[in-house]
């Protein structure tokens, strides 16, 4: 292979990094905020809850001062719809206003673009008990909270996501999206009307803030068949169309896939439609796309006659339908000490893949490695793993700036320790060391790792330094 010449980063790429809200903020029950499905869900009894998290809500001056010392251009974070409004759909709750009033001027201050998701896993409990999005009218009660927010914030905010992962919410059956769908066709149908709100929100964003940019934030991964069997390479071609292109062919042109859509038919799962849904869907596009990336999959046929008990399934492992596809390990990649597989090259792919068929900016709003940090006896936390991983997708990012996508920003997860959804706080993720465990509060200080010095220089050199 002849060597290639990298392009540089752009001169104005966006380095950042992402969080949550329910995952930092704590404060659950403070300043005016409702309960929402993550305050209400069981949390199994391994893990600890949300209530307290990374206590953000009353530390985030020092993080932001921690975010600018690292440099960031950007940081990509969520607003919690029932610090908002409460209940969902009734009276805006002034305190709420006035958090993300400080934390949107504290980083503008340090000269940090916001980058604004407005949704996250957290539904408010109340609208949950109406039916949550099984019920069309959080379609209302959405529309009317995002033109809360760029009637609040949207002199400052200037980018803006959609829906965190809403295809890792479909995928695990509506477990963390409320309403609790049991069937396929359920939850396709809670997809619809996710489908829905989203391009009405792309709609009035544009409608109220015409120099502001929108996207959808999905997670994305490139889907590999386990051989080159036809079998394998179609239920590669089905579980991307059903992962992937539904979400961003409806965020990009406003129509479902047509593979995923088949295969909603064949599984008897299609949605219901009513009247101007499909001009709903068509009037609200996307400006950019902004998507999640920690793995590849990688997946071979799967025949009905062997059919099996279902199996845990997460963002990246233990999916499969009968007849279509189910997800395998590669078998040539490393993997995280929490069982995901480590594949750099695949973001390349998957970046390619996303701007050839898409042709919009990209930004990496997600990319990261789980791990137990230890905290030494003089204060440090050596995370190399965590070095070596970011690393080698950096380079990656390169590359595909090189091949010409249209990258604008990296912002991995996470800026800062925060509670994992499915491990506690025992899987961090952070550049900064929130001292507390599952069930020890400690005194939650703040820690520069080994990978905030790292990622500072990162950032300094625009990339060129990632020794």
């Amino acid at each position: 292979m002849k060597h290639q010449t990298l392009r540089p980063f752009p001169n104005d790429f966006l380095w950042g990094g992402s969080t949550s809200a329910y995952q930092i903020e704590g404060a659950w029950n403070e300043g005016g905020k409702g309960p929402s499905v993550q305050d209400t869900k069981t949390i199994p009894s391994d893990t600890s809850d949300f209530k307290v998290a990374a206590d953000h809500y009353h530390h985030y001056k020092e993080d932001v001062a921690m975010l600018a010392e690292m440099g960031f251009k950007t940081y990509r974070f969520s607003i919690a719809w029932t610090r908002i409004v409460p209940d969902g759909d009734g009276e805006v709750n002034e305190e709420g206003i006035q958090f993300y009033d400080n934390l949107i001027n504290e980083l503008l201050k340090h000269r940090i673009e916001p980058l604004v998701t407005v949704y996250h896993f957290d539904l408010p409990a109340a609208l949950e008990e109406k039916g949550g999005w099984s019920n069309r009218a959080t379609i209302e009660a959405f529309v009317r909270y995002c033109g809360i927010l760029f009637d609040r914030f949207g002199d400052r905010v200037k980018f803006w996501q959609t829906i965190n992962e809403q295809n890792m919410m479909i995928l695990s059956a509506g477990a963390v999206i409320g309403g609790g769908a049991t069937t396929m066709k359920e939850t396709y149908q809670q997809n619809h009307h996710m489908l829905l709100a989203q391009a009405r929100v792309m709609k009035e964003c544009h409608d109220k803030l015409p120099d502001a940019k929108i996207g959808p934030a999905p997670n994305i991964s490139t889907i590999y068949p386990k051989t080159n069997d036809p079998l394998d390479i179609q239920a590669a071609q089905t579980f991307n169309a059903v992962r992937n292109w539904l979400y961003l062919d409806m965020a990009v042109y406003g129509r479902y896939n047509n593979v995923a859509w088949a295969f909603l038919e064949a599984n008897n799962a299609t949605p219901d439609m009513e009247p101007g849904d499909e001009e709903t869907l068509k009037s609200g596009l996307a400006d950019f796309i902004a998507f999640n990336y920690y793995s590849s999959g990688t997946v071979e046929y799967y025949p009905l006659e062997e059919e099996t008990d279902s199996v845990e399934a997460d963002q990246q492992k233990g999916q499969g339908v009968p007849g279509f596809f189910r997800q395998v390990e590669h078998g040539a990649l490393d993997k995280t000490e929490f069982g995901w597989e480590i594949d750099p090259e695949g973001l390349r792919i998957t970046a390619n893949d996303i701007y050839s068929r898409y042709a919009l900016p990209l930004v990496i709003t997600e990319n990261g490695l789980g791990g137990r940090d230890t905290l030494t006896e003089d204060g440090k936390i050596h995370d190399t793993y965590r070095i070596n991983y970011l690393r080698d997708h950096i380079k990656q990012v390169q590359l595909a700036i090189t091949d010409g996508v249209e990258l604008f920003g990296y912002c991995p997860w996470s800026a800062i320790d925060l509670i994992s959804t499915h491990e506690g706080f025992r899987k961090r993720y952070g550049f900064v060391y929130v001292n507390r465990s599952d069930f020890d509060l400690k005194d939650l200080s703040r820690l520069r790792k080994d990978s905030f010095y790292w990622y500072k220089d990162v950032i300094a050199s625009n990339g060129e330094n990632l020794a």
